[in-house]
């Protein structure tokens, strides 16, 4: 078991090592100098070399790459060109907390809609619920995130003044607060995941329904509810939790659209401001930071799969 820990930490290490290199290396292609966007429109030669050379931007790009590296592994991700505020604070402390907050609330939203529609899909097979619930979900895979929040500001915030329109609220500072201006951007974001989870959830179950096992707890007068939803739900933990955490990918990047149109401080507002400003170093620290997300939790799954599974689990 700790052989294969190691293992899978060091695959995620040179993962991780392997997206530095590629995003560095794009980054340096990109149009736009950090020097002429911190010294504005009137500058010297002189005053340019010398802030090159303080900046480490006349060094060759692989000798860049690793002091880069090693400053950013010890913390020190640099200031941004502009406002010379800190990245890592501005990224950990500000950023990042938002766009956690609003993955948490659009992955329980899809969760928690999206299994029991699709476990009753399963069960109720080829009814009419069966079919409004296909209908449900290929309407949600179908929709634009952007197009579905601008929707839902329309209606629910603008003419029924229900919810607020933009903004956000920390929900470990005021929780009914945060709560109440996490529903728009969560129901935006996990709509395309609901019926991902509904399809997916419905396919496994309707398998499950047709084992024996199914059957044998049947025929020993368990009650239906402990049928489907210890015995059958049970058995559909793997697939779900794998595609939770594949499709962490996809969230982070309707994070950006949904975050841009609510007015959402975080990871995707920031990376598209960052972008937009040419500040390099920001979407660098920000796309690491991404991936280290994305793959921290593909590893967390894979360490998951045993506990989900006694079969999986080594033997002594």
């Amino acid at each position: 078991m700790l052989a294969q820990l190691t293992a899978k930490v060091l695959q995620t290490a040179v993962v991780l090592l392997i997206v530095s290199v590629a995003s560095f290396s794009l980054l340096k292609l990109a149009p736009g100098d950090p020097v002429t966007l911190m010294l504005g429109s009137e500058y010297s030669q002189d005053t340019y070399d010398d802030l090159t050379r303080q900046l480490g931007l006349d060094r060759p790009v692989p000798e860049q790459y690793v002091t880069w590296l090693g400053d950013f592994v010890s913390g020190d991700w640099g200031q941004t060109y502009a406002s010379r505020t800190d990245i890592f604070t501005f990224i950990v402390t500000e950023a990042l907390p938002v766009t956690l907050t609003l993955t948490f609330f659009a992955i329980l939203l899809a969760l928690g809609v999206g299994v029991p529609l699709g476990v009753l899909s399963a069960v109720k097979k080829d009814s009419a619920w069966d079919v409004a619930a296909a209908v449900f979900a290929l309407t949600g895979t179908a929709f634009p995130s952007f197009f579905l929040g601008i929707l839902l500001i329309w209606f629910l915030a603008v003419k029924l003044g229900a919810f607020p329109v933009m903004g956000f609220v920390a929900p470990w500072q005021d929780p009914w607060g945060g709560l109440y201006h996490m529903v728009l951007p969560s129901l935006t974001l996990s709509t395309y995941f609901i019926g991902m989870i509904v399809r997916m959830t419905r396919a496994t179950m309707v398998e499950v329904l047709e084992q024996p096992y199914i059957a044998a707890a049947r025929a020993r007068g368990e009650p239906e509810w402990r049928v489907i939803w210890v015995h059958g739900v049970r058995n559909i933990l793997m697939p779900l939790v794998t595609i939770v955490g594949l499709q962490l990918g996809g969230i982070l990047q309707g994070a950006v659209l949904t975050e841009t149109v609510f007015s959402l401080p975080g990871l995707g507002q920031m990376l598209t401001g960052a972008v937009l400003g040419r500040e390099y170093g920001l979407v660098q620290a920000g796309v690491m930071l991404t991936a280290t997300l994305f793959i921290l939790v593909n590893l967390l799954v894979d360490l998951s799969y045993p506990l989900l599974d006694p079969r999986l689990r080594p033997r002594s």
